[in-house]
């Protein structure tokens, strides 16, 4: 798995609660940090222990209940269940494994997005596979992470084949537990800045397909010349365009 940044304030739930603020911390109330998104649901679906360990069929089964309460929601016109939309999945390891890869190309059935960390061993992944990232699926969006200048992270994987997008990874405050903010770095702090960016759209365009919605959150992004060559779209994330 990815590990928090050191400056962390150490708690379990750190890295999750950092990739939930840069969703959806709550705006315009004078109070810490904001989301890409002002006002949105969270449901926090944990399969990891607190070292990273980790099984895959907890992996499938989180992924499994995300559907499911997609589709009652749907099946019971609203009424239950929840409008998952989009997944974000700041996690990542170098095995392979069919099970997860067919649980991920189900959420694509059901309208549920799936994005990514690329990963933070400033490799290639088109050379060295990592996962889920490297899966081929229709609703996977893969994300690297870009400094404040718009460079390559050091750290950041890459791949022109593997990685989609880019998004900012370097120095992002958060929201941490027991009412803290912390700064972090990583592929995982840049995933969620697509996953606020695509339900965003989702808000403004309920009835959005998932290769729809796709498309759009990857090619509206702006030029990113430093990129050039490390990932497919050579395009930042652009919140604004893509929901103009």
């Amino acid at each position: 798995t990815y590990p928090p940044s050191l400056n962390y304030a150490g708690d379990v739930d750190d890295h999750g609660t950092h990739v939930a603020g840069t969703i959806g911390a709550t705006g315009n109330n004078s109070i810490g940090v904001v989301g890409v998104n002002w006002q949105v649901s969270l449901m926090p679906l944990k399969f990891l222990a607190e070292d990273g360990a980790g099984s895959t069929s907890d992996l499938v089964n989180a992924l499994a209940y995300a559907k499911a309460m997609r589709q009652l929601w749907e099946s019971s016109g609203g009424t239950k269940g929840a409008n998952i939309r989009v997944l974000n999945n700041s996690y990542g390891g170098f095995g392979f494994s069919q099970a997860e890869l067919d649980a991920i190309r189900s959420l694509s059935d059901a309208g549920i997005l799936f994005v990514v960390a690329a990963g933070n061993d400033g490799l290639s992944n088109d050379s060295f596979p990592v996962y889920p990232a490297n899966y081929v699926a229709p609703n996977l969006i893969a994300v690297a992470s870009s400094a404040s200048a718009g460079f390559k992270s050091f750290f950041s994987n890459y791949g022109a084949a593997t990685v989609n997008v880019t998004a900012p990874g370097e120095s992002i405050l958060s929201t941490t537990p027991k009412n803290t903010y912390n700064l972090a770095d990583g592929t995982s702090m840049s995933a969620p800045h697509v996953s606020g960016t695509a339900a965003l759209v989702c808000a403004l365009s309920p009835g959005i397909t998932v290769q729809k919605l796709r498309s759009l959150v990857m090619y509206t992004g702006y030029p990113a010349p430093w990129f050039s060559g490390a990932i497919s779209t050579k395009r930042a994330i652009d919140a604004a365009k893509a929901l103009q």
